[in-house]
């Protein structure tokens, strides 16, 4: 069995290689090298589209899910579904209950106001922290790579809780 290939991870690890040839100082080495990963991605792209064209989109439906099978249709600009389908794809996969404000395709920044916890007390809440944050940049680096940056803005306030309840019964009053 083969190890879990995270797309995000061999990005970087592309990105690190490619770095250390330019680090070296010979133009013409990194210059190869990166013809030699667009020749591999149009390989790879022409393959996959075959695949995809010929299998139609319906049997796609259920690997839509998987995290390395949806980065590569859309990295190679196969995916069947929208950007903004993707991009909730995304935020379920990471456990993130947020609202998208906007998606500018221009500059790849995705709005985002965490939604209230679905408690119903009013206290608010997501998957923030570091943790959080991570895990939604992984998504989103699998599902909308489109997406390059995630603003997020504050919460809308909660309105304040009512309480419902029977009056206190007053003192007796002494006759």
């Amino acid at each position: 069995m083969s190890p879990a290939v995270d797309a995000r991870e061999t990005g970087r690890r592309v990105e690190d290689v490619l770095d250390r040839i330019a680090a070296g100082g010979d133009r013409e080495a990194c210059a190869a090298a990166e013809e030699l990963v667009r020749v591999l991605m149009d390989f790879y792209g022409a393959g996959l589209a075959r695949l995809v064209g010929g299998l139609g989109e319906e049997p796609l439906r259920p690997l839509l899910d998987d995290e390395l099978v949806a980065s590569l249709l859309a990295l190679h600009d196969l995916h069947p579904e929208d950007v903004h389908t993707r991009i909730s794809r995304a935020l379920a996969a990471a456990g993130d209950p947020a609202q998208v404000l906007g998606f500018d395709e221009s500059t790849g920044v995705l709005r985002l106001r965490p939604e209230p916890a679905g408690s119903g007390c009013g206290c608010g809440g997501s998957a923030g922290g570091p943790a959080g944050q991570r895990a939604l940049e992984d998504a989103l680096g699998s599902f909308a790579p489109e997406v390059t940056r995630v603003e997020r803005e504050e919460a809308a306030p909660q309105p304040a809780l009512l309480q419902i309840s029977t009056r206190p019964h007053a003192p007796a009053r002494a006759r």
